[in-house]
């Protein structure tokens, strides 16, 4: 009796303690609103599988437990409760991974006005490239990392000359501007996380993965590495700002070029204005 009061207030307490905790979600920051949503599904359909069994084997203990004189019966096999058992499974995991499915489509297409950002993970920092005037960044190679060029852009290609490079400072973003994130690490696995975005990707050396977002609201926002990547794992840390146009152009104005901190002769004159069509 005791055994089965415990499980049923365990499975009970679990679903309250769901419903009312106060750390339930960040708040949101971005578009993804449709990511909690599928996490609301997920939640709902394992949640209500886990009252259920909990429930059950509960019943199982309280009703079958052991009387003096009773005989269990043994019942090998149970054709009709084995296909609904698989059936109900079945539905189960196809309501949850539609959904998700559905959302992970939208979060790889990328609009056409996207501006494209570059995120560059290192132990244990992170790095960012935003283009300049021509709207376009330029390529990079890993060979070319060094002391004077740390996130291995390529001298040679006009496109990166006007590129923005942030070392050790934060990300700023345009409030309500559809932004492609370029993820990429130099030594390890890393994972660009911004809890209020709803968004997060892992970043593998020698390959580029991305996802798209726009901001919804003003503030500044914790970026977090979500990937076990060595000692200074847990001080990876970083910070986005979203800012409204005015405030995000007049601090564009301000950071260096790559053709600046190189000391290369500038094609253009650096603006932020976007690039004619």
């Amino acid at each position: 009796m005791v055994v089965a009061i415990v499980m049923f207030l365990v499975a009970i307490g679990s679903v309250v303690f769901h419903l009312v905790s106060p750390w339930w979600w960040t708040p949101i920051a971005s578009n993804w609103g449709y990511i909690d949503s599928t996490l609301n599904i997920t939640f709902l359909i394992t949640g209500i599988a886990f009252v259920l069994v909990v429930g059950f084997m509960a019943y199982c203990i309280l009703k079958f437990r052991h009387k003096e004189g009773q005989t269990a019966l043994y019942e090998p096999e149970n054709k009709k409760l084995e296909w609904q058992l698989t059936v109900a499974t079945a539905l189960g995991v196809a309501a949850m991974l539609a959904p998700g499915l559905y959302v992970w489509h939208q979060f790889v297409t990328v609009p056409k006005e996207a501006t494209e950002v570059e995120v560059v993970g290192r132990q244990w920092s992170w790095s960012y490239r935003l283009p300049g005037q021509d709207g376009k960044l330029g390529t990079s190679d890993t060979r070319l990392i060094s002391a004077e060029n740390p996130l291995g852009l390529s001298p040679n290609d006009p496109n990166g000359k006007d590129d923005v490079i942030i070392e050790s400072g934060d990300l700023h973003l345009q409030l309500g501007k559809p932004v492609k994130l370029l993820l990429r690490a130099v030594d390890v696995l890393h994972d660009f996380y911004v809890p209020e975005f709803r968004g997060k990707m892992d970043m593998i050396p020698g390959s580029v993965t991305y996802f798209w977002m726009t901001p919804t609201r003003t503030g500044t926002f914790d970026i977090l590495c979500a990937e076990l990547c060595g000692v200074g794992h847990s001080q990876m840390r970083g910070s986005v700002v979203v800012a409204d146009e005015g405030a995000y152009r007049g601090w564009l104005e301000k950071q260096p070029t790559f053709a600046e901190l190189s000391g290369q002769p500038k094609t253009m004159k650096a603006s932020y204005e976007p690039a004619a069509k």
